[in-house]
């Protein structure tokens, strides 16, 4: 039995190189991991039908964690194991108030199976980082017009794109209008120029989703390897037995983490993969 009993791998600037391509070395680190008794799961900050994509290559057949620990799926039935809420009253607070400051709300719910992901107010009008956004996810979207007056109520996290700037004041003004209910994060996906605000409700994780698979498979914290490169995901890297932070993480990542791997564009993946086995 080794040392290491799982495996959380974030996928963006870790699983996958700048390219965005999942090389043949990494796909095949993942599957020496599982041969060896080490359980591999995708914790990701991406929607979980952009997730999907991955279960094949990689040969995994566990649920994903996926919108930063908000939603848990099941990829081989697509059920629904976890799924986080937003306090009483807190969510038709929170997209007025974002609307009120220019910011237009974006809503992730549980419709993978109704052929979308998330909804939004509107599509036009909206600042250049969002359109972007929207013109690359097509036909990811139900429009709800009423969403700011009447918000889905199963909505599970939800985000607003801008500038840096926009993201890391908007960050820093929520925290203080919505004192512990809420979990932000203000990062950037290689897929778009503009940043992203993550919002979720207080106490939602990566690690926190791992912890519910954990649990449930008699792993122990201190059993679990988590390896990641952006703000998102510093909790995991720091509560798990062995945080690692790649080569091109951010420093504050890097900062968290117990050690540091190569970079994504030399397969630091398998070089993990290695110091488990190794253990």
């Amino acid at each position: 039995m080794p040392r290491f009993r799982l495996l959380a791998l974030d996928i963006d600037g870790t699983l996958m190189n700048s390219r965005m391509e999942l090389t043949s070395g990494t796909r095949q680190a993942v599957r020496q991991a599982r041969e060896h008794g080490i359980e591999v799961v995708l914790a990701t900050g991406r929607r979980y039908s952009r997730v999907l994509p991955l279960v094949e290559p990689l040969g995994i057949n566990v649920p994903l964690v996926t919108s930063t620990g908000a939603l848990i799926k099941d990829p081989r039935d697509h059920r629904t194991l976890y799924q986080a809420r937003f306090p009483q009253g807190v969510l038709p607070r929170l997209v007025r108030w974002l609307w009120q400051r220019g910011f237009d709300p974006v809503l992730c719910c549980d419709t993978f199976l109704q052929g979308f992901d998330y909804y939004c107010p509107r599509l036009e009008g909206v600042n250049p980082q969002l359109a972007e956004f929207y013109q690359k996810n097509p036909g990811c979207h139900r429009l709800l017009p009423r969403l700011i007056d009447s918000p889905p109520e199963d909505a599970f996290c939800g985000f607003t794109m801008g500038t840096r700037r926009q993201m890391q004041q908007l960050e820093a003004e929520l925290y203080r209008q919505f004192p512990g209910q809420l979990a932000l994060h203000v990062l950037r996906s290689p897929r778009y120029e503009g940043f992203i605000c993550e919002i979720m409700p207080a106490g939602v994780s990566k690690w926190s989703g791992i912890l519910h698979l954990a649990r449930d498979w008699g792993i122990e914290p201190d059993q679990i390897c988590a390896v990641g490169d952006d703000v998102n995901d510093v909790p995991m890297l720091r509560q798990a037995g062995l945080g690692v932070a790649m080569g091109n993480a951010l420093p504050q990542v890097k900062q968290a983490a117990d050690r540091v791997a190569p970079c994504h564009d030399s397969d630091g993946v398998v070089e993990v993969v290695r110091w488990l086995l190794a253990e």
